[in-house]
Order: C-alpha cells, then structure tokens, then sequence
C-alpha cells in the first residue's frame, strides 16, 4: 500500500524564519524606557533598537530615540509600564536578526548603569559590552 504525500499548505522557509525572530525586553527595561522617553517631551516618540557593523569587535548596539511612526518593515513591540503607561520600541528586519533571542535589561549597579543586551549570538564581545562577534 503506497502513502501519498499530504498537500498541507506550509508558509515558505523565508516567512518561518521571519516568524521565529524576537527579542525580550525585561520590565525594569520597559520602565527605564518610559522614563527616557518622558524626559524626551515629544509625542509619539519610541525607542528604536538594532546593530550597525563598527565597534572594535564588527558590530555595535544601537539604542536611540526613533520619532515618529515606525519603518513599514519594523518590528513594533507595543509593551506597558507598570503604572499603564505604553511604551514602544522598533526594530530593524535586518537588525533582528542578529538580536533573535536576546533580551534587552536595565542594569543600575555602582559602577554602571544602562541598558544591557544579553545576547546568545555573541560569540565574543569587547569590554565596554557595545560591540560584538557573531
């Protein structure tokens, strides 16, 4: 007895892939954001995250203000403070990923405080922990 094959309509490989790509953002992140962008005072202001090639190990975390919509090909991560407040941040497609799997924290100890990626992609990174291998 021959099986025939199921026709069961899968998504192409390139949109499976998309679809696994994310990034985590730790609440004490989501607040410091919120407390960032307020300071700002413009409206409709989001914090754009991703990578550029530089740094002295190839690629540099980017953590700036993005004003405005997002790009029509950004990942928009619609997040609430804990007093309700939104808070959103944008990625890059291309950005992502490098970042898949990572989490952006807020690190606020005595000798540094920041926002931090924990990022399982980076294979080194250099000291002052903005840039990366992969």
């Amino acid at each position: 007895m021959n099986a025939e094959p199921q026709n069961t309509p899968q998504a192409p490989v390139e949109s499976q892939a998309k679809a696994k790509l994310d990034i985590g953002i730790s609440q004490p992140a989501v607040e410091a954001i919120k407390t960032q962008i307020k300071k700002r005072g413009k409206e409709n202001t989001s914090l754009r995250v991703g990578i550029r090639g530089g740094g002295c190990s190839g690629f540099s975390y980017v953590i700036e203000f993005h004003d405005g919509p997002p790009h029509a090909r950004d990942r928009v991560y619609d997040l609430t403070a804990a007093d309700g407040t939104p808070v959103r941040v944008v990625v890059d497609p291309k950005s992502l990923v490098y970042l898949n799997g990572a989490v952006l924290e807020w690190e606020d100890k005595l000798v540094r405080r920041g926002f931090k990626w924990s990022n399982p992609q980076e294979k080194t990174n250099c000291g002052c922990g903005h840039s990366f291998t992969v």
